[in-house]
């Protein structure tokens, strides 16, 4: 059984003007308005609420909210846990992408696990000048590095745990590169990281179904008790989710993705999934939030 719970948390994430809070903490109520519960005949288990915003830097951490982080993160590892416990299949509603650590500190409680990585940005690639963000680096763009180890031992290394998944027992999903990424991240570090990749022009090239099966074959190989999903709307292109802190200009469709969640969930070794970056403030329509529902149902029907 399916049990969805509600994990609003848009602490990973820079403010988008001064003073103003992300909009993705409204994700799941968006989601839940649109029947997302009933449409995959789920039960409720329920919120795990974060603590308060912090506009400020963190200094300790070096990250944006570290403490609130580092908080949120034990307490979500503590819910899923308990749904984990119950047999049930976790469906959390974030958030940004941020709320990934908590899932995978869970996991990593109960043993070895790996993770499916559906994103348009790679979520693991340094800045190449930290101390231009000192005290403001974001869980949200950097939650892959961390759950895999790099990061401060707060996020990371909670009960001495790090990291919560090899890179190794990673595939990574839909990343595409846009000019400014290279001025501003080492991005030959995800290529030199022993994550499993399948980015966008493995997708143009061979389909969004070869992606999703190389993924599964290779989760399902490793010697690991079962995998985690996370989606990020941003995989998906901006001409049909607009309604994410970074429009994806080369992204996949709502069909590709549907494709890519229906070979995955249907693995016997998948245990759990989140949905991230969605922001209903950028869709005031909520066609954006429907159609993503939409495809989510479609995945497990």
């Amino acid at each position: 059984m399916i049990a969805v719970l509600d994990a609003p948390s848009n602490l990973g994430l820079r403010p988008p003007r001064e003073g103003h809070e992300p909009g993705v903490r409204r994700l799941a109520r968006a989601l839940r308005g649109h029947d997302i519960v009933g449409r995959l005949r789920a039960g409720d288990a329920g919120r795990v609420d974060p603590p308060p915003y912090v506009f400020g830097p963190d200094h300790d951490t070096g990250y944006l909210n570290g403490p609130g982080l580092a908080d949120y993160t034990e307490r979500l590892a503590a819910r899923v846990g308990e749904v984990l416990d119950r047999g049930e299949f976790p469906m959390v509603l974030g958030g940004d992408c941020g709320i990934l650590l908590g899932p995978m500190l869970a996991l990593r409680r109960r043993g070895a696990y790996g993770l499916a990585h559906l994103d348009g940005h790679d979520d693991y690639s340094p800045r190449r000048d930290p101390s231009a963000a000192a005290g403001r680096l974001t869980a949200g763009g950097s939650a892959l590095g961390l759950v895999t180890g790099h990061g401060p031992a707060a996020l990371t290394d909670v009960e001495g745990l790090r990291p919560y998944v090899a890179e190794e027992h990673v595939a990574h999903i839909g990343v595409q590169r846009e000019p400014e990424d290279f001025e501003l991240f080492d991005l030959d570090a995800f290529e030199a990281s022993r994550v499993r990749r399948f980015p966008i022009e493995y997708i143009r090239e061979h389909g969004a179904g070869a992606a999703a099966e190389g993924a599964r074959a290779h989760l399902e190989a490793a010697p690991i008790e079962g995998f985690w999903i996370h989606l990020d709307a941003d995989i998906l292109d901006k001409s049909v989710m607009p309604a994410v802190d970074s429009p994806n200009p080369d992204g996949l469709s709502f069909e590709e993705l549907a494709s890519v969640l229906r070979t995955l969930v249907a693995s016997p070794r998948a245990v759990g999934m989140h949905i991230a970056i969605y922001d209903p403030e950028l869709d005031p329509d909520g066609t954006a939030g429907a159609a993503l529902t939409d495809t989510v149902a479609a995945a497990f029907s």
